[in-house]
Parts: C-alpha cells; sequence; structure tokens
C-alpha cells in the first residue's frame, strides 16, 4: 500500500475510534466510571494522533515519551506531567487548555474542545492505565532527606581542634595553623611578614576603604611597643570610616538602591535610612544575629517598651525585604505580588544562607535539596506580610512611620500656627467689615462683601492669606521608612511551573525539609517571619554563620574559602579550607557574632600580613593562591577609587550623608528616555552618593561597582582601558590633582623637592626615592616651561605643573593597588 494511502486509512482507523470513545464517554454518567477500556478507545487515539509524533520513539520534545506507562512515568525535564485524580495540577492538563503562555500544546493549534475534555476526565478519575499504575510526581520531598544532609553545607558547623604543624614559628593565631598545615601537606611554607609600612595601608583599606594619613604612617612606624599593631587594628575598627567602608559590602549583598529601576525608575526617596542604619550598626558591632533579625522581623521585635530610638532602627531594618527591583506597572497584581515573593526569596537565600532558593519556584531544584513545597512553604511567610502598599498600577511600596514624639509635636505646632493664621484672618476680615457696616449706617457686617472694603483693609488681609499659604505649603511631612509590616495571614499555593493562573495544593508556611534540624512552626496569627529569623540566626543553623565569615575572609583576602560567596550549593565551589571555615563559624557564634572580633582574628594572623613576594615553587603547585602562601594584591574597589582620590588631595567630605536625590520620594527619576539630573558632585564619601538602578555613576561602573539589582558579594576586577581614560580626563581627578598641587604649593612655597617627597607620602603612602624626586623635577621644569609658551600667568605655572605630577600618582597601580 502506498504511503499515502497508508496514512490516510491510519488517520480513518483513529477518527473512527476517537469518535467511539466519545461515544463511550458520552453515556458515563461521571468521570470516575472510566476505566482501562477508555485508555485503549479514546485516550491513546488523541495521544497517537497529537502528541507521539513529538513525544514519541523517534522524537521527545523536553525529554517527554507519551507512548508507554515508563515513559509517562518518568516524565519530563518538567517534571511529572500527570497526577493522577488532580487535573488541575496535571502539567499535560495546563498544556492542552494552554493557560499558561510558556507552555502550550499542542503548539501549532488548540485540541477539540471534546479531546481536551477527555483527557482531563481521565486524569481526574485517576489516570487509568492498562499496562500498570502512572504514578504522578513523587510525594515531598523528592529527595532523600537524610542523604542530603551528608552535603558538606548541611553538616552542623564543627569545632576543630587546631591542627599539628611542624613549623611553629608560622603560627601566630589558630587561623594560621589551618593555612600552614594545607601547606606543609604541599611542602610549602608561607612568606615572610610585610613591612610595617605595608601593613599599615594595607589595614587602613581593608578597615576603612581609605588610606592612612602621611601621620598616621609616621606614627605606627615610630611605635615600637608590642602592641602598636594591635592598637592600629582598634583604632581602625573604632573610626566611623568603618561602618562605611563594611557598610557597603553588605549593601552590596542586599542589592541596595536609591531608585526602583526596571519599568518605572522611580526614587527610593527614604532609602538612605537603610543604609545609615546599616553604617550605624556595623559601627556599633551589633551582633550579627540580631542584625539579621532586624532585617527579616524588625517591625515584630517592637513593642510598647522599645525606645524610639531603637523602634525606628528596627523598623528601618526592613527596608531589607522592600529594597528589591519591582516592575510597578505590572497590570496582574497576583503576578507582581509573586514576582516580589520571589525577589526577596532569592535574596533571602542568596544574602544569608548562600542558597539559590528562587531556582525553586517553577519546579523542585535541580541541584540542591529544595522543593517546590519548600519554596512556598517560605513564600507564605512573605506573602502574609505587606511589602506593598498598593498594587494597582504604579504599584506603591509600603512605608513606615518613624516619627518622634518631637516630630509629630512640632506638627500639631505647626498646625497650632496654621490654625491661629486662619482664626486672625477671620477676625480681622470680621473688624473691617464692622468698621465699614458703621460708615455705612444702617448696615450689618455680614452684609458688606470683602470687595466693598478699603484698599489698605485689602492689603492687609493679602499678606495675611500669602502668610497662611506658605504655612500650609510648609508642613513639616512625619518621616518615614521603607520597610514591611504583618499583612494578612495565609499559606501559600504550589504555582507548577511558577504560573499563578494554575494553583495546586496548599502548603503551611514553613522552612526547607532539609534544614529542618529544629522544629519550626508558624503561629496561626502572625506571618511567621519572626520564628524564621530566629530559626535563621540560631546557633545550630548550619549555613547562616558560615556564609558571613566566608564573605568576610573574601573581602579581607580577595577570594572566600568557599570561592561562590553567594552559592554554598552543589554548584558552589567547595570550601578550600573546610576545617578552617568551621571553625570561624563556630568562634563567630562563641564570641557573641561579633564582626569586629572576627576582623580582628583575621587581621592578627600572620597569613593575612604576609608579603606579597613571589615563589617560584609555591607558583608552580598553587599559581592562584588557593593555599594562601602570600598575600594575593587586590585593586581597590571603585568607592575606594573616588573616596581615596579626594583624600589624598584633601577634599574629601568625611560627614554622614543622607539623600541626594534632587527628586522627592516616590517621584520619576530615570526612565530610559529622560535626561538622568543626579548629581555627584559632592565630596562625601561614595557610600551616601545615589545609585540609580539603570544609570549607575560612571566612576562607580567603571570600577566594577555592583549593579544593584541583585545580591552580589563578590565583586570582579576588571582592568580596562576605559578605567585609563577616566583617570586622565574626568574632572574629579583633574580638579582633585589640582587641588593636591594647591596644598603642596601652600606647604612648601620655595622647596619643590620637598613639594615631591609629600607628595609620595600622600598619594601612596612611602618616601619618595632621590632618582624618582629628580625625575619629577624634572618633568616639572618641562611642563613648566611649556605653560610658559601657552602664556599662562606665571603664578599659576608650578601648581599647574606639578598637579600633572600629582595625577601621573594618582593613576598610578602603587595607587589603585593594596599590596
Amino acid at each position: 500500500m502506498p504511503a499515502n494511502e497508508l496514512r490516510r486509512t491510519l488517520w480513518s482507523v483513529n477518527r473512527i475510534a476517537y469518535a467511539i470513545a466519545i461515544a463511550l464517554i458520552s453515556r458515563t454518567a461521571v468521570a470516575e466510571d472510566i476505566t482501562d477500556d477508555v485508555f485503549k478507545t479514546a485516550v491513546a487515539p488523541i495521544l497517537q494522533t497529537h502528541c507521539i509524533s513529538c513525544h514519541g520513539p523517534e522524537m521527545q520534545e523536553g525529554g517527554l515519551r507519551l507512548d508507554s506507562l515508563d515513559g509517562i512515568n518518568k516524565g519530563g525535564k518538567s517534571g511529572a506531567v500527570i497526577e493522577p485524580g488532580k487535573s488541575a495540577e496535571s502539567l499535560l492538563i495546563t498544556a492542552i487548555n494552554r493557560t499558561d503562555e510558556l507552555l502550550q500544546m499542542p503548539p501549532d493549534e488548540k485540541l477539540p474542545a471534546d479531546a481536551v475534555k477527555t483527557l482531563t476526565d481521565w486524569v481526574q478519575a485517576g489516570a487509568i492505565h492498562p499496562d500498570g499504575k502512572v504514578l504522578g510526581k513523587s510525594k515531598f520531598p523528592p529527595f532523600d532527606v537524610e542523604e542530603a544532609r551528608k552535603f558538606w553545607a548541611f553538616q552542623p558547623v564543627q569545632s576543630p581542634a587546631d591542627p599539628s604543624v611542624k613549623h611553629a614559628e608560622f603560627v601566630a593565631s589558630p587561623i594560621d595553623a589551618f593555612i600552614v598545615a594545607k601547606l606543609e601537606a604541599e611542602g610549602l611554607s608561607p612568606n615572610a611578614i610585610a613591612d610595617k609600612r605595608t601593613l599599615v595601608r594595607r589595614a587602613a583599606f581593608d578597615l576603612t576603604g581609605l588610606p592612612p594619613s602621611s601621620q598616621d604612617v609616621e606614627a605606627f612606624l615610630a611605635d615600637e611597643s608590642p602592641d602598636a599593631y594591635a592598637k592600629l587594628i582598634d583604632r581602625l575598627l573604632e573610626s566611623q570610616q568603618y561602618g562605611e567602608h563594611w557598610g557597603r559590602h553588605w549593601l552590596d549583598v542586599v542589592r541596595y538602591a536609591d531608585s526602583n529601576g526596571l519599568d518605572e525608575n522611580i526614587a527610593h526617596g527614604n532609602a538612605w535610612r537603610f543604609r545609615n542604619y546599616v553604617i550605624r550598626s556595623l559601627n556599633a558591632d551589633k551582633p550579627y544575629d540580631q542584625f539579621i533579625r532586624e532585617q527579616i522581623a524588625g517591625d515584630l521585635l517592637v513593642d510598647a517598651t522599645t525606645d524610639e530610638s531603637t523602634r525606628n532602627d528596627r523598623l528601618i531594618a526592613t527596608g531589607f525585604l522592600s529594597m528589591g527591583p519591582k516592575v510597578l506597572a505590572e497590570g496582574d497584581e497576583t503576578k507582581l505580588q509573586m514576582d516580589i515573593l520571589d525577589e526577596q526569596l532569592d535574596t533571602l537565600g542568596r544574602a544569608t544562607m548562600g542558597l539559590t532558593i528562587g531556582c525553586a519556584r517553577c519546579h523542585n531544584h535541580k541541584f540542591d535539596p529544595i522543593a517546590q513545597a519548600d519554596y512556598y512553604a517560605m513564600a507564605g511567610i512573605f506573602q502574609s506580610t505587606r511589602t506593598m502598599e498598593s498594587l494597582k498600577r504604579i504599584a506603591k511600596w509600603n512605608e513606615n512611620s518613624i516619627a518622634t514624639a518631637a516630630d509629630k509635636l512640632a506638627v500639631d505646632d505647626h498646625q497650632k500656627k496654621i490654625d491661629g493664621k486662619k482664626t486672625e484672618i477671620a477676625d480681622r476680615l470680621l473688624n473691617f467689615q464692622t468698621e465699614a457696616a458703621a460708615s455705612a449706617g444702617d448696615v450689618k457686617p455680614d452684609q458688606i462683601k470683602e470687595e466693598q472694603l478699603s484698599e489698605d483693609a485689602k492689603k492687609v488681609l493679602a499678606s495675611l492669606r500669602e502668610e497662611l499659604k506658605q504655612l500650609e505649603s510648609s508642613i513639616p511631612e512625619l518621616p518615614t521608612a521603607m520597610g514591611v509590616t504583618e499583612g494578612e495571614i495565609k499559606n501559600a499555593r504550589v504555582l507548577p511551573r511558577g504560573n499563578h493562573l494554575t494553583p495546586a495544593d496548599e502548603v503551611g508556611r514553613g522552612i526547607p525539609v532539609v534544614l529542618a534540624s529544629t522544629a519550626f512552626e508558624a503561629p496561626a496569627d502572625r506571618s511567621g517571619r519572626l520564628e524564621f529569623a530566629h530559626w535563621l540566626t540560631s546557633p545550630s543553623h548550619p549555613l547562616t554563620a558560615r556564609v558571613m565569615v566566608n564573605r568576610v575572609w573574601r573581602w579581607h583576602f580577595g577570594r572566600g574559602l568557599v570561592a561562590t560567596a553567594d552559592n554554598f550549593g552543589k554548584l558552589g565551589e567547595r570550601p578550600s579550607h573546610p576545617e578552617l571555615l568551621d571553625w570561624l563559624a563556630s568562634e563567630f557564634v562563641r564570641n557573641g557574632w561579633s564582626l569586629k572580633w572576627l576582623h580582628r582574628q583575621i587581621l592578627m594572623s600572620r597569613t593575612w600580613q604576609l608579603d606579597a613576594g613571589s615563589n617560584p615553587d609555591a607558583e608552580r603547585i598553587d599559581p592562584d593562591n588557593i593555599l594562601l602562601w602570600r598575600w594575593t594584591m587586590k585593586r581597590l574597589p571603585a568607592e575606594s577609587v573616588r573616596d581615596s582620590v579626594l583624600a589624598v588631595s584633601g577634599q574629601l567630605d568625611r560627614s554622614e550623608g543622607t539623600s541626594m536625590l534632587h527628586v522627592k520620594n516616590r517621584e520619576f527619576l530615570f526612565d530610559h528616555t529622560s535626561k538622568d539630573g543626579t548629581s555627584y558632585d559632592s565630596k562625601r564619601r561614595s557610600v551616601y552618593l545615589p545609585v540609580i538602578r539603570n544609570n549607575l555613576y560612571d566612576a562607580m561602573s567603571l570600577f566594577d561597582c555592583t549593579d544593584a539589582t541583585v545580591p552580589n558579594g563578590d565583586r570582579a576586577s576588571s582592568t580596562v582601558a576605559s578605567q585609563a581614560l577616566f583617570l586622565m580626563n574626568s574632572d574629579l581627578v583633574i580638579q582633585a590633582a589640582e587641588h593636591l598641587a594647591g596644598e603642596l604649593v601652600a606647604e612648601s612655597p620655595d622647596d619643590p623637592a620637598k613639594r615631591i617627597r609629600s607628595m609620595f607620602q600622600r598619594t601612596i603612602s612611602r618616601p619618595a626615592t632621590d632618582l624618582e624626586v629628580e625625575s619629577f623635577l624634572t618633568v616639572i621644569d618641562q611642563l613648566t616651561s611649556e605653560l610658559a609658551a601657552s602664556n599662562i600667568p606665571e603664578p599659576d605655572r608650578a601648581r599647574l605643573a606639578l598637579a600633572g605630577a600629582c595625577q601621573t600618582l594618582l593613576m598610578s597601580n602603587e595607587f589603585l593597588y593594596v599590596r
């Protein structure tokens, strides 16, 4: 039989079988009456006609086969396609109903309505198959929990003993013992300790993000006491600049920004309050566990006995949950809410636990033991939290009042002035009307209209009304802060493929099963955020302390003990020194979760103080310095590049910043087509400059600043031509060089050599060599001659020529790198 005729015959047979099946089903009273005969006579023909060509023996789109029970039970890349007895939760039924824009089958045209009903009834009746049982989705959890807990990151934190080493002279702290033990196992030895001048500059940048002053360097060099270095570390940790520098690291992790970004880039006009809260908290050495609890559930840590300052800090702290970018013009309010929840869970997971929880929104996590049900158990906690004031286009985030009694009193006093002015206007008007009525004879005051009054009276009333207008336009605004509060308490439903249009089973609010080593129960009348925060900061939690000590280590050494600082899951790197990581984590908790304690431990170790010099044998065995046999040179982060330029030129404003936005809260800022009017002319530290999503400040983005849209605990450090061009041509660097030159000339008006020596001390914290002094003086003389030929006035020549020399150092690797 010819192929075409054969296909027509098969098609006719299938149509007949299909018609018979439909007739059979129409005679059944309810779906439960479907038997395995119906699969053969009704379901199989539909699958054969519409599905098998793409999901059969020759082709398996999405890894799915539907021509056998084994294929159906195995499912595809998206998991099981049938959930017996639950058609609404079955991907097959979702696909043929085409309710999910990403899952529509057959792809070319929708099945006939009667075919859709046949398959739906079959699944709802239990998906009876003549070859056996359709298994459906694996029951929760979809993995062996005990086996999953054997992964290193889910194991309890241990407190290992210090390892023994052959060379005790290389060990100044327990940290060194763990490092040296690894080195000795590879036949390596660590470098010698760096010189004092190198250490003071390194410590200043590591702890404050700023270079040491010439006076600080000389004072440290002159201090021969045994505790000179320890005193230096303590002084730097107690400075305001410590919190500003390390606060910026945390702001990276929590995706801090002063604008929303995405579709409606409007101002986060009060985000600065959260930024300053972070800086204050770090400077006060607030225990890290408390720091985390406040950011997740600060509003639930407030009661009638809480003082105003603490209350406001805790309300401000919950800005952590509000800070993320949002599609504020999303017309589907449910989708907007689910997108916000997803962003919160993703940030929370990466920032505090180093887990990519967001990957489980649409399906079970492909790599880590996080089920989709785990995701929605946590989503229920934050779904029961009010993040948004309104979800209507354009949506508004929630803001909490942080008004103090004094703030409220000021508003009341101002309102009294307004009321008093209104009374004064009414009284003066009545007086003028009374006077006019008396002059007019038999007329009552209220019959005198204002336009009938004298010109002098009108002027008095107009002046009073102008005063009233000014009072009404200057009512003090009660301060608010981005943050969350409790919402409508409800559990979330699992959304197959993340589609909010096809909700499935409800799951109770909870935590990932793999991390449920201790009981967790969300109260019936509260979201469960506070309980979640306590669980997350429990000393027994396997991830929270590990992740944070690893972050601190990474920011000190340029690479974490776990290189993937935001991912401790199976796709992340394994720890290079697992015992050291656990020792640090356990001691961190034992010492009250103190970050300053952790900094001291690291900086007092011999490992941190090593010289950066090369060693051929070590380079051959460990070229990337994973074993830490030397110090790894680091380029300054973006903020320190800018701040250092301002600091050494004497221009840095060290005062605390508030908002530097040029628009009010929730006003439009930059929408890709308008000109961004944000100014970066301030001389304050970079941490106080606005962070505008979609349009970062050039000086920050050029030097690898985070884009503020996602958590980022591991910035890149690139070297590209545009950085050099910026340093050569930007107003920031040119003006700083000129300002520095002016100060050097003023300090040493008659000694050009002394200016050069001072320039070196101020910019790169070391004395210039005689050859460098001679070379710079020669160049400056040449520049001065060229300036004279260009008719530059004589008083300006020395300063401008010296400015060129200053800019040379500000562009140098020695200025931009910490060694």
